[in-house]
């Protein structure tokens, strides 16, 4: 029993040395696995640093590089990363984006530039979008369209603007041109072209007044015409007329020489005729400065209306007043203005013929006077033929009466237009200006 005891602790304190020996192996072994695993995070750590500095720091700052660019923000910069590679990719993006930030600013100062210099620009420009709706009117254009506002037909179609002058620009084809002359004595050269904008192609339309210098050309031309004409056809009549007259006188009292005395009257009166029909041309050329003074409007139509209702009357045409009250004050040479008034009465009663119509009336905001006549209207290319020197419709006119009214009319500064309406009359209206 005893023996069996001692053998038993025996076996006991064998199996507890063993499992001493055991725990210690384990634990070695635990620490090396522990020391190496410690090792691997150390290593993964280091790893994961190099792979973000080298790999996912550049990536990010390109992330950041592509969000600027997104953000047109080309003031900021990208900062160095300390890493080669990354560090030039750096460099060549705040290169780019100092030449980006350059070239935009250089942009808009052209583009700065562009619209000083259309809105300075005595040429109209109309710029149309891709639908060919109004994108923007310089004040020139909006001057020339009879004063109208870029407000008010931003984002219409062209047509929607009523004006001869639309018309004639909806009629240009791409890339052309043409000079157009209307009823007011105005002469356009109108242009069609393009330009490319972020890829797609805008339709401009330019508007070039050249009324002024047509006129000036116009004027020395036949000026020097007239003079020169007038004076050789004078100085020959002159010339002729003496002759005759001698020749007349001497052959006076002789039975036999009557035939011949009248044959030498006639040709006396032609002479003088062929002066005369000389003189009005140099009259156009002779036309003195108005010498103007604030005079009541009505009083010069009421004037004007006396004078020529027994030729109205003869033709059966009825000359109606509608005056305005009170009248309005406008600065005139009432001896010029009275003048202009006959011719243009005149010629509405010639446009007429027999039993019409013709009203006179006159506004006072803005100060502005109209002839109106139910005659046989004026054709489209017949106005653009108006105000031109020598040019007429009748058949012994001298093409002078519209030349003469365009003179005075512009020595009193006054702006006007001939034209016939769909209505079917032929309104002469002439605006005064505002002092």
């Amino acid at each position: 029993m005893y023996i069996r005891g001692r053998f038993i602790l025996l076996t006991l304190l064998l199996a507890a040395g063993q499992t001493t020996i055991m725990y210690k192996v384990y634990y070695a072994t635990s620490m090396r696995t522990f020391i190496w695993l410690e090792l691997i995070v150390v290593i993964a750590v280091i790893l994961l640093i190099l792979f973000y500095k080298r790999v996912v720091k550049p990536i990010y700052l390109i992330g950041n590089g592509m969000e600027l660019l997104k953000e047109q923000d080309f003031s900021s910069r990208l900062g160095k990363v300390g890493q080669l590679d990354a560090d030039r990719v750096v460099e060549v993006f705040n290169r780019m984006m100092d030449q980006l930030k350059s070239e935009r600013l250089h942009v808009r100062e052209q583009n700065h530039f562009l619209d000083l210099l259309i809105n300075a620009s005595p040429m109209g420009v109309i710029i149309l979008d891709l639908d060919r709706r109004i994108l923007s009117l310089n004040p020139a254009a909006c001057r020339l369209l009879g004063g109208i506002r870029l407000k008010d037909c931003f984002g219409k179609p062209l047509t929607a603007i009523e004006s001869p002058l639309i018309e004639e620009l909806c009629a240009l084809p791409i890339f052309g041109s043409r000079t157009v002359r209307f009823g007011d004595a105005s002469i356009y050269k109108c242009t069609r072209s393009s330009f490319v904008d972020s890829g797609f192609n805008h339709s401009f339309y330019l508007i070039e007044s050249l009324t002024d210098e047509v006129f000036k050309a116009e004027r020395k031309a036949y000026e020097k015409v007239i003079r020169m004409i007038s004076h050789e056809v004078n100085n020959t009549t002159a010339g002729i007329t003496s002759t005759l007259d001698t020749l007349a006188s001497t052959f006076q009292g002789a039975p036999e020489m009557d035939d011949v005395c009248e044959v030498l009257q006639v040709s006396i009166d032609r002479c003088y005729s062929l002066s005369r029909f000389i003189t009005n041309f140099a009259d156009v050329v002779r036309i003195p400065e108005p010498c103007c003074r604030p005079i009541a409007l009505n009083q010069v139509v009421d004037s004007c209306k006396r004078f020529m209702e027994t030729l109205c009357q003869e033709k059966s045409i009825e000359l109606h007043l509608e005056l305005v009250e009170p009248s309005p004050m406008v600065m005139l040479d009432a001896v010029l203005f009275d003048q202009i008034l006959v011719n243009i009465i005149k010629n509405a009663v010639e446009s007429i013929g027999e039993e019409g119509q013709i009203v006179i009336q006159t506004y006072a905001d803005p100060p502005s006077m109209e002839i109106a006549d139910n005659g046989k209207g004026i054709d489209k290319d017949t106005e653009s033929k108006l105000f031109t020197p020598f040019f007429s419709t009748k058949p012994n006119g001298q093409g002078l009466g519209l030349i003469f009214i365009r003179e005075v009319l512009d020595r009193h500064r006054c702006l006007f237009s001939l034209r016939t309406y769909p209505d079917g009359f032929t309104r002469f209206k002439i605006a005064f200006p505002q002092n």
